[in-house]
């Protein structure tokens, strides 16, 4: 019994990377408990010894005249041949045969180490995921929900759900894809640990380009601020902290190599990489790229409301399909971000030239 109990205990280890340990611990507990519902005793020891393959259990009984309990108590004579010094009064452990477990304590038993296998599979579950928490990581996809769209994922040794909400909008994937995802969070639920997973979170385009450049990763360049309309664009600001590295150059790459990987990843979606500046003027003309900026005049610092005048060939490519350019710009620097033409806007008087622009910020 006991090989085959340590045999199984080894099986688990590796199959399931559960530790012998806590199983150990597990089983202990699940005797105890057996011990009490067989014997009403729960004074018992019990001797695992994983590295010689030993599993043994004790029940400390009495030495008395007359049984009146004999899950407590032994026969002083019957001691006396467990311990020759034995008296009444004194406790004598006497070894078990655990095949002698009632039918309703060794169920109980099995459930318990059931429950420990259970609660070892969670532990590391939840390592898994609190390792990875705030990570880019690999996930394989391993079925898809024909009625929600949701993809289940393979992550490690875990399992995750990634809702359609968190998928890119056009994007369609396959049992057996590989993709990458972003892990936002940790929690522990009734029904275990779950990992909220995301393809459409801004950081997971930040993660992608610290992979991707090894100047982000080693600190040279420093990404401050991503605004993403997952699918669709992302605008990413960064700056350098060494004058002989180009920040923007970096990031694209060699013939815009770096940047088509990342784009390729993101299933073809458009990506401006602007630089980043403390000068609110110079950060929020940049941010409209590829929009040319004429000029950006601060109208409340406190407020951080702005306009900015562009020439009128450009005023389109400044707003973007259906307000998008301007409002990830507003969202990358976080300014409300008013836009006219160079030549004004007919019958207005100037103070009434606002756009509807910055309220696509919020």
């Amino acid at each position: 019994m006991s090989s085959e109990l340590f045999e199984a205990l080894n099986l688990l280890e590796q199959e399931r990377g559960i530790p012998v340990e806590f199983m150990v611990d597990k089983i202990t507990k699940a005797i105890l408990t057996a011990c009490k519902n067989s014997y009403d005793n729960e004074d018992a020891r019990v001797q695992i010894n994983p590295d010689r393959g030993e599993f043994e259990v004790y029940l400390r009984k009495e030495a008395v005249d007359e049984v009146y309990e004999p899950g407590r108590e032994i026969l002083l004579k019957e001691a006396i041949e467990i311990d020759v010094n034995a008296k009444c009064g004194d406790k004598v452990e006497v070894r078990l045969n655990t095949k002698e477990f009632g039918r309703i304590a060794a169920q109980t038993a099995r459930n318990i180490i059931r429950q420990g296998i259970r609660d070892g599979e969670r532990g590391l579950m939840m390592q898994e995921f609190q390792s990875k928490n705030q990570e880019l990581v690999s996930a394989l996809v391993e079925r898809i929900d024909p009625k929600s769209g949701a993809a289940t994922l393979r992550i490690g040794k875990a399992e995750a759900v990634l809702p359609r909400s968190e998928q890119v909008g056009g994007e369609l994937l396959k049992e057996g894809d590989h993709i990458k995802v972003y892990v936002a969070d940790v929690k522990e639920t009734e029904k275990g640990p779950r990992a909220m997973i995301s393809r459409t979170h801004p950081n997971l385009v930040k993660r992608l380009f610290e992979t991707e450049v090894p100047e982000i990763y080693d600190g040279t360049v420093e990404i401050k601020a991503v605004s993403r309309e997952a699918g669709s664009r992302t605008k990413l600001a960064v700056l350098s902290h060494n004058q002989d590295v180009d920040a923007v150059g970096a990031c694209i790459g060699s013939r815009g190599a770096r940047v088509s990987n990342i784009v390729n990843e993101l299933g073809g979606e458009k990506i401006d990489i602007v630089e980043y500046s403390q000068e609110p003027e110079k950060f929020i003309a940049a941010s409209l790229s590829p929009a040319d900026v004429l000029s950006v005049v601060v109208i409340d610092e406190e407020n951080r409301t702005c306009r900015v005048t562009v020439p009128d060939s450009q005023l389109s490519l400044a707003i973007g399909n259906k307000g998008q350019n301007a409002r990830l710009a507003a969202k990358l620097t976080g300014w409300k971000i008013d836009i006219k033409p160079q030549s004004g806007f007919f019958g207005e008087e100037p103070e009434l030239q606002l756009t509807q622009i910055a309220e696509l910020a919020e």
